[in-house]
């Protein structure tokens, strides 16, 4: 598995450019849906964000967009209580989906959001890929790897993300990297290491999520 291959080898000076500019669009959220009928149906691509609960998907999101406070951070885990929209300027759909794993919340919400999640992925005819996070400072748990499982068993194409990479070490990061993914047969790409404070890989990310809706 790849990582760490320079965003010059990977896309052009204006592909680069390009996708900079989109993310320095109008951002807003739409919607926190608890249902699937509350889903946008307005046929935008949609890219979703998944992790066990605290890996860092809101500070992530928001050194993404160049925005602060777009998604709400907590210490708290399993704040992400419901489908979390955020609309780029008519464009695209980010996604920013409860935690899995470890929550300080009911079994039955627990439940309850992971079979929405699940709906969503299954179903969304939108939606273009979906970024498992895993914490760079804790490596991949089997939480991480049930939910490759089952993304490999309904065919939803994923990539990994490690997170807090500023906070972790080469050895943890490179457990991760290491780690035989040939059985899961819907990943795709690179692993992308990623700091949220240092803004590392976020560029990288950038480009792929621009490459999806082009």
């Amino acid at each position: 598995m790849l990582t760490n291959t320079p965003i010059e080898d990977l896309f052009t000076y204006a592909q680069i450019r390009q996708a900079e500019h989109l993310f320095k669009q109008n951002i807003e959220f739409a919607i926190g849906a608890t249902q699937l009928e509350h889903i946008p149906n307005d046929n935008l691509p949609q890219v979703a964000f998944v992790g066990r609960s605290n890996v860092g998907k809101s500070s992530l999101i928001n050194a993404l967009c160049n925005r602060k406070s777009l998604a709400r951070t907590s210490k708290t885990p399993g704040r992400t209580q419901q489908l979390n929209f955020f609309n780029l300027n008519n464009q695209l759909h980010i996604v920013d989906l409860p935690g899995y794993g470890y929550a300080k919340v009911s079994k039955s919400d627990i439940a309850a959001w992971n079979k929405l999640s699940t709906k969503f992925m299954r179903q969304s005819p939108n939606l273009e890929r979906v970024f498992i996070l895993i914490d760079s400072r804790h490596g991949l748990k089997q939480s991480d790897i049930d939910i490759m499982s089952v993304f490999d068993e309904f065919a939803v194409s994923y990539q990994i993300v490690a997170t807090k990479a500023d906070k972790s070490n080469q050895k943890n990061i490179a457990e991760i990297i290491n780690y035989n993914y040939g059985k899961h047969t819907a990943l795709y790409g690179e692993i992308i290491v990623t700091s949220s404070v240092k803004k590392f890989g976020v560029d990288k990310l950038r480009c792929i999520i621009a490459s999806l809706i082009n």
